[in-house]
């Protein structure tokens, strides 16, 4: 079987990744939906990718490394940045919807709000710095870095549950992770207890 070429598969999957942004904006244009409607799905789909984007690590240290699961984390780096850019379409959303700096200032007090432009900021960094030269230039510090990921998961789970007051969409959200992080736990407690029988 005859595998695309690095460039074209990475096109590919762009285009992919941009395709509801894409809907979620025709929408606004052309009137069919209101800012306020495309609140929730933006900032949804920005959790989705950060899923996405953190699974593929505990799931490689609990079952090991297979074609799949190698594939799914050679495209971790740009499932994260798409989850940033919908996050800034989030933002851009909220712009627009609320108007005015001022109406925004308003907000900013209320912990349904700095959860989310907390959970902003913390992308911004492992975002920027998602690329080859920047891995090779900062070496074991990248992925210190990258783990900024987790809080800015946890404060944009804190900033959905504070807004729509709704526990179960986060958790249905959380639990892959979680079930993740708890299998790659039991595992490596495991090995542990085995090599310390064995020793």
């Amino acid at each position: 079987m005859t595998l695309l070429p690095r460039a074209t598969a990475k096109a590919i999957l762009w285009l992919l990744l941009a395709v509801p942004a894409a809907l979620m904006l025709r929408g606004l244009v052309g009137g069919e939906a209101l800012p306020m409607d495309l609140l929730h799905p933006s900032g949804e789909t920005s959790v989705r990718l950060m899923v996405l984007a953190m699974l593929p690590g505990p799931l490689i240290d609990a079952f090991g490394p297979n074609r799949f699961l190698r594939g799914w984390l050679s495209i971790r780096r740009n499932l994260g940045v798409a989850a940033f850019a919908y996050a800034l379409l989030h933002l851009a959303i909220y712009v627009i919807d609320m108007r005015t700096i001022a109406a925004m200032l308003d907000e900013l007090g209320l912990p349904g709000i700095w959860t989310g432009w907390l959970a902003l900021f913390l992308m911004i960094l492992p975002a920027a710095v998602s690329f080859d030269r920047a891995m090779r230039w900062l070496g074991r510090g990248w992925k210190r870095i990258q783990r900024l990921v987790y809080a800015a998961f946890v404060l944009a789970l804190a900033h959905w549950l504070l807004l729509d007051w709704n526990w179960k969409p986060a958790a249905i959200h959380l639990l892959p992770l979680a079930m993740a992080w708890l299998l790659r736990a039991w595992r490596v407690s495991t090995k542990v207890t085995r090599e310390r029988t064995f020793a």
